[in-house]
């Protein structure tokens, strides 16, 4: 048996495929929070997974705060085991809106291989278009809208993309799991764009802002029926508290009024 496991097979004409990492790029859980946001709105439920096992490092030498990251989470309590987790690489579906959404960690190990299940996926379910959500930091304000930046793997896709108020990325330097996979898509023939929140480099929680910015921009591109008023009022709720906590700092805020 391969890594892919497929549990069911939802009846699903032409999806979107939409991919989430924790990890590199997911600052302000804008990656992972864009993903559990829309499988809650969706009501999407599981239906395939990639065993963990190839995928990634377990143990490191090292102290504890540097390794911590790469071991298995646990849960113990009153002195009884009650939850030992390998990461987890789950896809989801929602049939009426024809999306698939996918949720997992950057691997460590066989990028190509882990790629690779993705893409055996795609292809099974017919899949013609993906789209990455993640973010990076940078010199941004929080009062400012997020800028989304975007990488596609063909000049044609940028077209439509124009209009969704995105900027065409210009970098060079280390690769993340969903650079490859834009990489693949080039080879396999289906579409991907990779959409990047800019987020303050400053602020080290949860953005709700980013994750907003990011959703809107699938919603146009996919024509999803969802109702974004309450991530809305989170959005204006963390802008609030990040004012509060500013007014403490005035160094800080100083700084945040130059950017």
């Amino acid at each position: 048996m391969g890594s892919l496991i497929i549990h069911e097979r939802p009846s699903l004409e032409a999806p979107r495929m939409i991919i989430g990492f924790s990890g590199w790029m997911d600052g302000g859980d804008v990656s992972t929070g864009t993903i559990e946001y829309l499988k809650n709105k969706l009501k999407a439920n599981k239906f395939a997974e990639i065993d963990p096992g190839e995928f990634y490092i377990f143990n490191l030498p090292g102290g504890m705060e540097q390794v911590a990251q790469f071991r298995p989470y646990t849960k113990i309590k009153d002195g009884l085991l009650i939850d030992f987790e390998y990461p987890r690489n789950e896809f989801f579906a929602d049939q009426k809106s024809r999306v698939i959404l996918f949720s997992g960690k950057e691997p460590n190990l066989r990028w190509d291989e882990y790629a690779n299940c993705i893409f055996q996926l795609a292809e099974e379910f017919d899949v013609r278009k993906i789209y990455f959500v993640g973010s990076f930091a940078g010199a941004t304000p929080h009062t400012r809208e997020p800028r989304i930046t975007c990488s596609v793997f063909g000049e044609e896709q940028k077209v439509s993309l124009k209009e969704q108020d995105v900027r065409f990325t210009n970098y060079e330097g280390p690769a993340s799991i969903a650079t490859l996979l834009n990489k693949f898509s080039k080879e396999k023939g289906i579409e991907m764009a990779n959409l990047v929140a800019e987020i303050p480099a400053y602020i080290q929680v949860r953005n709700p802002r980013a994750i907003e910015a990011v959703i809107k921009r699938l919603v146009r591109i996919l024509d999803l029926d969802i109702d974004l008023n309450d991530l809305h009022r989170t959005s204006l709720e963390f802008e609030k508290n990040i004012d509060k906590a500013l007014v403490k700092q005035p160094i800080l805020t100083e700084q945040v009024k130059k950017l």
